[in-house]
């Protein structure tokens, strides 16, 4: 009980800040989003470049990709197929079934329960999801609302992605053997040194502005619960399709972990940018509240039976 409280208790303490922090305005939204900007742009690359540039690499790290790209696929068609079924009618539903908001809280919820030196297993599976949203995922959202998909701004976002540059630096610092290859002298090191500190607040900001952001205040619970409860059934469903095929290719590959985080997780956070009216954007923000919420739960599910 006591190591669970100590990986819980720090989770809820920051979300209690944030919450705090909105309800006294000791923050305001526009610093908010500046703390989301420095842990996108400048802390979560960090972290990702150093778990990526101290990876050693297998045919494993070519796969898994491609099956989280074909599982995120397959949770979009489950979401349309069900919200058809329960007769929901916004065109969102399958986007609130399928990817994962794993850089604004999956890095600081994994990393509080495993560890940072951890931290390529989750990006290993986080991979195929990342290519996921930055690719197929803006362009069906462009292809099903009034905007349309530009395929080639679409690849100069992807491109400029501080994300997908720090995944990049970080594969051919660690596929080519250049990391280990200046251990030797140190560099590596000092290149240690820097990316520790610069992503050492990760997890608190992160937190705080989830906390920030979850207000379960004038939730239309009834069409919020539908396709929040559809999402946890595929959820469920993939996780446990996804590692039955993990153990019979890698049997020893230490990933149940890193998929029980991921498939806890709530959709983007960016969705509600696409919303086409404010009725959307409530039924968007509503669902990501709850699942956020559900999230927290069932981080603390894990910490106390890890």
């Amino acid at each position: 009980m006591t190591e669970a409280l100590k990986t819980i208790l720090p989770v809820m303490l920051m979300l209690g800040i944030g919450i705090l922090c909105r309800r006294r305005q000791i923050i305001s939204r526009e610093g908010v989003n500046a703390l989301k900007s420095v842990v996108v742009n400048i802390a979560l690359p960090a972290v990702l470049l150093n778990a990526f540039a101290t990876t050693r690499y297998t045919l494993m790290d070519v796969v898994i990709p491609l099956i989280m790209f074909l599982v995120c696929l397959a949770a979009w068609g489950l979401g349309r197929l069900g919200g058809s079924l329960l007769k929901m009618p916004s065109r969102f539903v399958p986007f609130l079934t399928t990817g994962f908001e794993a850089g604004m809280l999956g890095y600081a919820l994994f990393n509080m329960l495993y560890g940072a030196g951890r931290t390529a297993e989750f990006a290993r599976v986080d991979l195929g999801q990342v290519l996921f949203v930055f690719t197929l995922y803006k362009i069906l959202l462009g292809l099903d609302g009034s905007r349309k998909a530009e395929p080639r701004q679409l690849l100069r976002e992807m491109a400029l992605s501080p994300i997908i540059l720090a995944i990049a630096a970080g594969v051919l610092l660690g596929a080519t053997g250049l990391y280990e290859a200046l251990k030797p002298t140190g560099v590596s090191d000092i290149f240690d040194a820097c990316v520790s500190f610069i992503s050492a607040p990760t997890s608190a900001i992160i937190l705080l502005t989830i906390g920030y952001d979850l207000v379960l205040t004038d939730i239309p619970w009834r069409e919020t619960g539908k396709v929040v409860l559809l999402r946890l059934v595929i959820m469920l469903a993939l996780r446990t399709a996804l590692l039955w095929l993990m153990g019979l290719l890698w049997p020893d590959a230490s990933l149940t972990a890193a998929v029980n985080v991921m498939f806890i997780l709530p959709p983007p956070f960016v969705l509600p940018v696409f919303a086409d009216d404010a009725d959307q954007r409530t039924y968007i923000s509503s669902a990501l509240s709850v699942s956020t919420l559900m999230a927290i739960i069932g981080f603390a599910v894990l910490a106390a039976t890890q």
